[in-house]
């Protein structure tokens, strides 16, 4: 079932459902710049045979509003577009799973929501928290310190997005899945074009915001509020993760309390179909459990 949620003036998003309309709801938020359409119908099936699962498109993604040149934003104001989407929906209280900005979407609402939610998972993410990291011979490490992006991704960010034409576009996103998939699970291209032409087809259009990226950065850290919380927690570690590298999984277990860490073997920063039984599985265990 789809809809259209009022989020905020001038603001509309792309909210889709699946599953039982009395099953307790899981909320799953997307990384920067990618629609709602990027967690993968096949993981979104196995959630739903348990949960009343909502995905949706953030600003500027997708079918939702693009208009962050007219009306800017800050990455706090994403976080209130989720609270927004349970709001509409009627949802009081639900698990939420968010992936790269989409976790720090979630620490957010750890932090500010706690009341809304159920449980949080957070995948390929840093911890919104000064707290340093605790190495295994007890040292510490700033959390400024900890593990950049890894250099290959950085490069091809920093390229220029030219309008070529859709094929070369999807050529440029099968390109830059693979850079984020890591190098344990072989890259399934086809898949990745697939996936990324069906997510152009639900847009309308094959143009890229760099909204997200330009977005206020502002008043995100909840140290206190996330060492303190009582949302319980699962952290998903990925040992091929790109973006934030190991030990940024670890750190983010220390800083939340009472968080519990799952490791995916072989995960990078994407979601390829090798992974989406054990991370459904991860998800399920510590759903059920609250």
């Amino acid at each position: 079932m789809e809809h259209f949620v009022d989020a905020a003036p001038g603001v509309r998003l792309w909210v889709e459902e699946q599953g039982p309309s009395d099953a307790p709801a899981l909320l799953l938020i997307m990384g920067a710049q990618a629609s709602g359409l990027g967690w993968p119908d096949a993981l979104v099936g196995r959630l739903a045979a348990h949960h009343r699962v909502i995905r949706y498109d953030h600003r500027d993604t997708g079918r939702s509003t693009w208009a962050f040149d007219q009306q800017p934003y800050a990455i706090t104001d994403l976080a209130e577009d989720a609270v927004a989407v349970l709001d509409s929906l009627g949802v009081d209280r639900a698990h939420v799973v968010g992936l790269s900005l989409g976790g720090m979407l979630a620490q957010l609402l750890v932090a500010d929501h706690p009341d809304r939610l159920l449980s949080a998972t957070l995948i390929g993410t840093c911890a919104l928290s000064s707290t340093p990291y605790t190495r295994p011979d007890g040292t510490l490490l700033p959390s400024g310190d900890l593990p950049g992006v890894a250099p290959h991704v950085l490069e091809m960010w920093a390229l220029p997005v030219e309008d070529h034409g859709l094929e070369a576009e999807l050529d440029r996103r099968v390109a830059h899945w693979r850079a984020l998939g890591g190098e344990r699970i072989p890259f399934d291209a086809e898949s990745a074009r697939t996936s990324e032409r069906k997510i152009i087809e639900h847009t309308g259009h094959y143009a890229t915001s760099t909204a997200h990226g330009r977005a206020d950065t502002a008043g995100m850290d909840r140290t206190e509020e996330l060492a303190t919380t009582e949302v319980p927690t699962l952290v998903i570690s990925a040992p091929a993760e790109p973006v934030f590298p190991p030990p940024h999984a670890q750190h983010l277990a220390q800083v939340v309390r009472g968080a519990r860490l799952v490791e995916i073997p072989g995960m990078g920063h994407a979601l390829p179909r090798q992974i989406l039984a054990p991370l459904a599985a991860a998800v399920l265990d510590h759903t059920a459990g609250h």
